[in-house]
C-alpha cells in the first residue's frame, strides 16, 4: 500500500497487468474489504480494511500511471462503519505481495463479485523507470477503466461476460 511520501507530494505512480501464471500464489495473502464513498472521473474516495487495519484514501484522476494520492490510517471500527454507506459492491480480495528483482509486486485475487479477475500492479519512482515482469505478469491494463477497482465496484468482473 503506498500513502503520502514526502519526497513526492502524494503522487502515485503505478502499473497494472492482468497475471496468467500462478508462481505468485506462494506468498502470503491479506484479505481486503474495500469500498467507494466517492467515484467522480475526478477523484475517489476510498475505505479499506486490510487484515487488522484500515486506511481512508482519496486519489485524484489517472494521467497515464500517475495520480495524486493521499491515504490516511482510521480505526477499523469506523472503516466497518464507513463500508455500510459505500456505493456499489464492496470489493472482496486477497493481496498477495511478491518481490521480484527489487520491486514488490501486489497481486490482488478478486473474490465476490469480481472472482475470476487477478491483477498484479507495480508502484515506480518515475514514469520511464524500466522494469523486469515476472513471467506470471500479462497484459497491461493500466489505461483501461474497466480493471480501476472503483469502476469494479460498479460493473463487477462477473458482468464482463
Amino acid at each position: 500500500m503506498s500513502g503520502v511520501k514526502e519526497n513526492d507530494m502524494g503522487t502515485e505512480i503505478e502499473r497494472k497487468f492482468l497475471v496468467t501464471g500462478s508462481e505468485w500464489r506462494q506468498a502470503d495473502a491479506v484479505r481486503f474489504s474495500q469500498g467507494y464513498l466517492n467515484r467522480d472521473k475526478e477523484r475517489t474516495v476510498r475505505v479499506r480494511v486490510a487484515g487488522e487495519s484500515a486506511t481512508l484514501t482519496v486519489k485524484g484522476i489517472n494521467i497515464g500511471a500517475k495520480r495524486a494520492e493521499y491515504e490516511y490510517e482510521i480505526p477499523v471500527s469506523h472503516a466497518l462503519e464507513l463500508l455500510k454507506i459505500c456505493d456499489g459492491v464492496i470489493l472482496e480480495k486477497n493481496r498477495h505481495i511478491v518481490v521480484y528483482n527489487g520491486l514488490i509486486w501486489e497481486v490482488d485475487e478478486f473474490l465476490g463479485e469480481n472472482k475470476g479477475l487477478v491483477v498484479a500492479e507495480v508502484e515506480l519512482e518515475s514514469d520511464d523507470q524500466s522494469f523486469d515482469r515476472p513471467e506470471w505478469v500479462g497484459q497491461e491494463v493500466t489505461a483501461d477503466p474497466r480493471y480501476f477497482n472503483s469502476n469494479l465496484s460498479t460493473n463487477p468482473y462477473r458482468n464482463w461476460r
